[in-house]
């Protein structure tokens, strides 16, 4: 099957650039870019579904927090990397 796709002047040339490098035909590496691309979307999609479930799944068992305690935590978090940062 075959689709046309209309790329801006830069997009094309880095895919012409990536072709080049490898040696392969511009459209076999858009072809497996964009498989690429699919898939990584699906497993993330699939990723953040089985984050909300386990939350879900705490939350029914009572294993939460209240957001006062995530806050605080996380503030204390930031508070630490920026402490960090700054030493280096």
């Amino acid at each position: 099957m075959a689709i046309f796709v209309t790329l801006n002047p830069e997009l094309e040339a880095l895919l012409r650039d990536k072709a080049a490098r490898q040696g392969q035909d511009v459209g076999l590496v858009a072809s497996e870019l964009l498989a690429r691309a699919l898939e990584w979307e699906e497993q993330d999609l699939e990723e953040a579904i089985r984050g909300i479930q386990q939350g879900l799944d705490n939350f029914e068992a009572g294993r939460f927090r209240s957001f006062q305690e995530f806050a605080n935590e996380q503030s204390h978090h930031g508070s630490q990397q920026t402490l960090g940062e700054e030493l280096e």
